[in-house]
């Protein structure tokens, strides 16, 4: 039996727990992405999705066959709104809504990424999603960075505006595969924001506590995920090892050398290997391994750079043990900095309605609305990214991560209040 797409006015919370049982890792958002379409329809939004809104030639990392053609069945047979459904086939997962207001004034986007995480969630009584029986239905897939939340907020803001007493034009942009930055650019690409004067992503959680903002997240670093594909000949590991090259070995060697990578002086740097795989049994030579590595910078010429001496690195692992390597590139962000303008506006729309101004707890990572931002300044207008606490017992990208419900409430009047008393100076 599938759930039936809602007509009820908007529960947040209700939204986010339905999106948090079916969670879709990057371009399969098919369930999450035309159920959000649907509803934004119905409200009067006007809608666009799939090859509209989102370049297929622009996408990075995008899932093979098989899997897309799984996760679509997946959703047609658990709810999916088969009027936007198919628009969506083949991983084009991208959802542009506009609504204009009763007065003139500029347009104003909104980003809500859509993607879960390849990730096991827990099953402790502990975990609230667990106990109180919204945990994720599909094994190995979790909604551990918040952004079930983000459209829950998107949605929930998206009711509240049609009586349309706000200026200009509000656009809620749902996009798809921002984990590994692979999504973001393809809808930029295809001039969804073209036109926009003012641009906000916002991102729950980040270490703040409920009923706190950080107004600018700095620091958003520049990020390059590679797949490096090591490719050897299988032999006999004790009758002919001589005749075997060892794929396994180049590509634990490429590991341990992408982890002696110095640091930048005067830079924020990172590189990390988070996937290695290879091999079939104990007695043969692996004749393939597969990488999955990033690297981050607060610079996009260093990042440059040490994406550089990586694929370096790659090369003469792969060298030393007389192997073939392919280095793909599957997943690209950019850097972007807060416009003081917005920065301002959202600190008064914090003050609106109760809300406290904090720092932000968490690391430093990476975003690819930071694609979104650039354009938007690139064409005369502002943007921010920016942080709404969300209490969490773990880190984001954990098995125990959850949100504070309390906090989607408050992100609804937030962005509302900002719509609506649209301020910035551009």
């Amino acid at each position: 039996m599938t759930d039936p797409v809602p007509t009820e006015p908007a529960d947040v919370v209700a939204l986010r727990r339905d999106l948090h049982r079916h969670p879709e890792v990057g371009f399969t958002e098919f369930r999450t992405a035309s159920r959000a379409a649907g509803r934004l329809a119905d409200l009067g939004w006007q809608v666009a999705a799939g090859a509209e809104v989102l370049d297929a030639d622009a996408r990075l990392g995008v899932p093979d066959g098989a899997e897309l053609a799984a996760a679509y069945q997946r959703a047609a047979d658990s709810g999916a709104d088969p009027r936007y459904l198919p628009a969506l086939r083949g991983g084009l997962t991208g959802v542009v809504a506009r609504l204009r207001g009763a007065r003139p004034g500029p347009v104003i986007a909104f980003r809500a990424d859509m993607d879960a995480l390849p990730l096991h969630e827990s099953e402790a009584d502990g975990h609230a999603p667990s106990r109180l029986g919204f945990r994720s239905g599909w094994t190995g897939r979790m909604h551990a960075c918040g952004h079930d939340g983000h459209v829950a907020v998107a949605l929930a803001l998206a009711e509240r505006l049609t009586d349309r007493d706000f200026p200009g034009e509000v656009r809620l942009i749902l996009q798809p595969a921002e984990e590994g930055g692979r999504g973001g650019a393809a809808m930029v690409s295809a001039g969804v924001v073209d036109d926009v004067d003012v641009f906000v992503a916002p991102h729950l959680g980040m270490g703040l506590p409920t009923g706190t903002i950080c107004t600018d997240v700095a620091g958003l670093l520049a990020n390059s995920k590679l797949r490096a594909v090591f490719r050897g000949a299988a032999a006999h590991a004790s009758m002919a090892p001589e005749h075997g090259r060892h794929a396994l070995l180049g590509a634990a060697s490429a590991t341990l050398a992408v982890h002696t990578m110095p640091s930048f002086s005067g830079h924020q740097t990172r590189v990390n290997v988070g996937a290695l795989h290879g091999g079939t049994v104990s007695n043969i030579v692996p004749d393939r391994a597969e990488l999955r590595l990033e690297t981050r910078a607060d610079d996009g010429d260093v990042n440059a750079e040490l994406e550089r001496r990586v694929r370096r690195m790659l090369a003469g692992a792969a060298d030393t043990y007389g192997l073939d390597v392919d280095v793909e590139l599957i997943g690209a962000v950019t850097t972007a900095g807060n416009d003081p303008a917005v920065t301002a506006a959202l600190g008064a729309a914090a003050g609106r309605i109760g809300v406290t101004v904090g720092v932000p707890g968490a690391g430093i990572g990476s975003d690819d609305a930071t694609a979104f931002m650039r354009r938007v300044q690139d064409r005369g207008g502002v943007a921010g990214y920016f942080g709404i606490g969300a209490s969490s017992p773990a880190p984001h990208h954990s098995g125990t991560f959850d949100l504070d419900e309390a906090a989607l409430p408050l992100a609804v009047d937030l962005l509302d209040s900002l719509v609506r008393n649209q301020t910035v100076a551009m």
